[in-house]
């Protein structure tokens, strides 16, 4: 890689630090509100660090002959989520004076859209500390929104590449076009954000609980202001509100997009969203009733202590409504089963994502249809895409890391002295960025503050697999990657 790329690189992760330090300015002016002023210091010198180094970056300016080529991307991208954790863990130092590795783990859990968190006495911490936990949702959501929509797919990752043509309809050329995409979803995305908030206070938070669970839920992250997650509150319509809201967030950002542009049937028509949602509600619907024929609860009440609880985990929110793991074996397979699914493709949600079980599923009834008929061109289609080899090939290289990437790290806590239930589901929580694994240590109830060091960081490692897709990372540990 030439010097002139890595500049731009760091160009490029200049600014995306200076655009961190402005966001701070956020925290403080919630702590001015609050009269909090004890917090302030925290946020201004996290904030005056971060500024100076990413001015450090862009110093001498963007280098002229320097072009970023796709593979000088996957550097970009994983650099980026690297680079701007370290420096948004700060704030976290100074206010709770815990150290650097539970901050970068609290950090990278936010940025990530995790949720997994090592922080206790949510319902007292500072205002200012709690709104920055959830804007690091918030930022990485729409982060990993634009890399799902103009990144992964170019660099032919994990199937992604099913979803290159997405907006083929538009007008304008590619840059012009992605600039035009970039603006609808981030419109969007602050949009949806602001009438989550709205409908957050209507049915019972305060204005900053509201915020604050809005962008938690939106970007499918987790954080809560409460210790108890969303059991703080005991209004069925915050419960309800809370699964609209998480679902918004896990379908394709870019089919609002076309629907905003006048095609009123894309989400309907898609075959991912209505594979989604309706995995959602069988889900919904049969698990509740165990749960009703299992439990004291009323039909409704267990059907919607459910349907809060199923979303979470589906959409890799991660919020949860009680302890789950306290209804039986039964019950934390599934929601360790459930950990894997994911959302929709160009969403906030991590995960396998639905559309991978759907091309899966297509290509075994291609190979089942071959068996019967051999000499038959069985042509194998998902959404109206040909899925060809390369796409094929890219899936099931991703769904095998995917796999081994969870079992690994799962080796690695139980080498370090965890238990196989926090072991396997640590891992699968962190690589799947959904928040809670199972457990009395790092479930529902828990949390991840008592876990060593050591696990924290090898969890860590997981988060930003998962996020980034796994191969966008291990791409860069190959040695030919850094030879022109």
């Amino acid at each position: 890689m030439s010097i002139a790329v890595l500049r731009l690189i760091g160009f490029i992760l200049g600014i995306f630090l200076i655009t961190l330090a402005v966001s701070m300015a956020i925290p403080m002016l919630t702590l001015v509100i609050y009269e909090r002023n004890d917090d302030m210091s925290a946020f201004l010198w996290s904030s005056l660090i971060t500024a100076v180094s990413g001015l450090l970056l862009i110093n001498k300016g963007r280098p002229e002959d320097a072009q970023l080529r796709p593979r000088d991307m996957y550097m970009l991208t994983t650099a980026s989520w690297v680079v701007v954790c370290m420096f948004a863990a700060l704030p976290m130092v100074l206010i709770q004076h815990i150290s650097y590795t539970d901050a970068f783990f609290e950090t990278m859990s936010g940025i990530t859209t995790t949720g997994s968190t090592i922080l206790t006495g949510l319902d007292t911490a500072s205002p200012g500390l709690l709104i920055w936990r959830s804007m690091l949702h918030w930022l990485g959501g729409i982060g990993f929104i634009g890399m799902a929509v103009a990144i992964l797919p170019l660099l032919r990752v994990g199937g992604m590449r099913l979803f290159q043509t997405e907006s083929s309809d538009w007008s304008e050329k590619v840059t012009p076009r992605s600039h035009v995409a970039a603006k609808y979803i981030l419109g969007l995305y602050i949009g949806l954000t602001a009438v989550s908030t709205l409908a957050l206070w209507i049915t019972g938070m305060t204005p900053f609980e509201a915020i604050n669970h809005a962008m938690s839920l939106i970007s499918t992250g987790g954080f809560s202001t409460s210790d108890a997650s969303l059991a703080h509150w005991t209004q069925p319509a915050i419960h309800w509100v809370a699964v609209v809201i998480m679902i918004l967030g896990s379908l394709p950002f870019t089919l609002y997009v076309s629907l905003l542009r006048g095609n009123k049937r894309a989400l309907f028509n898609d075959h991912q969203v209505r594979g989604f949602i309706g995995f959602l509600l069988i889900t919904w619907l049969l698990f509740g009733t165990w749960l009703y024929l299992h439990s004291q609860y009323s039909w409704w009440e267990a059907f919607r202590i459910v349907a809060v609880n199923v979303t979470s985990v589906v959409t890799t929110t991660g919020v949860a409504l009680g302890d789950y793991t306290l209804w039986g074996s039964f019950s934390v397979l599934l929601f360790f089963y459930l950990t894997f699914v994911g959302g929709c493709s160009g969403s906030t949600a991590g995960g396998l994502k639905i559309f991978r079980f759907q091309v899966a599923g297509a290509l075994l009834m291609g190979s089942l249809k071959q068996l019967i008929h051999p000499r038959a061109v069985i042509s194998k289609k998902y959404n109206n895409h040909p899925i060809d080899e390369d796409i094929a090939r890219s899936l099931l290289t991703f769904s095998f890391f995917f796999t081994i990437t969870i079992g690994a790290i799962a080796m690695g806590l139980a080498l370090i002295g965890l238990d196989w239930t926090t072991a396997l589901s640590g891992a699968a929580t962190a690589v799947c960025n959904v928040g809670p694994g199972l457990g009395s240590i790092i479930g529902p109830a828990g949390n991840f503050s008592t876990l060593p060091d050591s696990a924290k960081w090898l969890l860590t490692i997981g988060m930003l697999l998962g996020r980034l897709e796994i191969l966008t990372v291990l791409v860069l540990f190959i040695p030919v990657f850094w030879k022109y």
